[in-house]
């Protein structure tokens, strides 16, 4: 059985994908609007947490 590993993006694809800028990406992970994790000292935010928001944004209307 093998299991699948999450997409880690950085956060330069995270900006590209949500058309915003570093700051708000920054702001986003600080509010836990988005989940990341550091690795080695570089912060990386799976990709499914990157759709949950949209899909959380969508839904709300916003």
């Amino acid at each position: 059985m093998t299991t699948a590993t999450p997409e880690l993006l950085t956060v330069p694809e995270v900006m590209a994908r949500l058309k915003v800028g570093r700051t708000k990406v920054y702001d986003l992970i600080r509010t836990h609007r988005l989940i990341s994790l550091k690795v080695d000292g570089c912060r990386r935010i799976p990709a499914d947490s990157v759709g949950d928001f949209i899909r959380s944004r969508i839904e709300g209307g916003c």
